[in-house]
């Protein structure tokens, strides 16, 4: 349910990404009918029973473009990750660092833009009732290691954001009347955060802070003084990866465009560092509306 509505909080297509969606979904031949241009940030939720070929692009003859360029510019969600082939998850890495896919066939090579925004949803153990504090789960303890295991370190690692859902209260459930934000006002906060974004990007190849090197990141956009000492001792004991200081970092750029600092301060570090590792830092989890 909330990957399905992130394309409606995400920013409208400006006119070049618009060509570069349409053009994809028309070589693929699912250009919607009576819609000459694609305005709106696609969404593209393939079953696990999906082959490495239908994700990533391939096919007999001429390839055809796969799930990742499908949702180019847009939301692509794995419900249900762990029952994906191991082979068709590993595959996502190469397109998830250079934004494009090329696929080679005897009738040519192919090369497919694939910039998408990832979405993974998976149970925690094989029957999804474990949690640390729930004692109905009766999966062994090797089921549960051999199920988590199913997703590969290196593809983890390009996961920028982990959530834990916990399970939904009678209260909750059962409760009237609006429970939250509006649908505007978050595409609101995250239309001014772009906004922010390409303002301290103008005049460089990028747009947003995805879009970045790392190793400009590091070198021209710097947070404040001091708030990484925690992601870097994080890289010294091994919890984070080089790739995982980066991502922080540039967590941390967009947790201070949401919040409309002109810097990421410790506390936008500390908030990027606690939804990678999903280890509680004593911050909290939302973020208000721009200053």
């Amino acid at each position: 349910m909330l990957a399905e509505r992130l394309p409606s909080i995400l920013p409208p297509l400006d006119r070049q990404e618009s060509l570069e969606v349409t053009a994809v979904h028309s070589v693929a031949g699912l250009l919607p009918p009576g819609k000459p241009l694609i305005a709106v940030a696609p969404y593209c939720a393939p079953h696990h029973s999906a082959t490495m070929q239908a994700l990533v692009g391939g096919g007999p003859g001429v390839a055809r473009p796969g799930a990742v360029s499908l949702a180019h510019r847009g939301v692509l969600f794995l419900d249900e990750t762990p029952e994906f082939s191991s082979h068709a998850l590993d595959a996502l890495r190469q397109p998830l660092e250079s934004g494009h896919v090329v696929v080679a066939r005897s009738a040519g090579v192919v090369r497919f833009p694939a910039r998408f925004l990832m979405v993974l949803a998976a149970n925690p153990c094989p029957c999804g009732r474990f949690s640390r504090t729930n004692d109905q789960c009766e999966c062994p303890p090797s089921a549960i290691r051999r199920y988590q295991a199913r997703l590969s370190g290196p593809l983890l690692d390009r996961v920028d954001l982990r959530v834990e859902a916990d399970r939904v209260t009678r209260a909750e459930l059962t409760a009237t009347g609006a429970r939250g934000e509006s649908t505007a006002t978050v595409a609101a906060r995250v239309r001014a955060a772009r906004e922010r974004a390409a303002a301290r990007l103008a005049g460089t190849p990028w747009r947003t802070n995805s879009d970045v090197p790392g190793r400009e990141l590091r070198s021209r956009w710097h947070a404040v003084p001091g708030a990484m000492d925690d992601a870097e001792r994080g890289l010294e004991r091994g919890v984070l990866t080089a790739r995982g200081l980066d991502r922080v970092l540039r967590v941390a750029w967009t947790v201070a465009d949401l919040a409309g600092h002109d810097r990421p301060d410790a506390g936008d570090v500390a908030l990027a560092l606690q939804l990678r590792t999903g280890v509680p830092r004593g911050v909290p989890m939302t973020i208000g509306a721009p200053a």
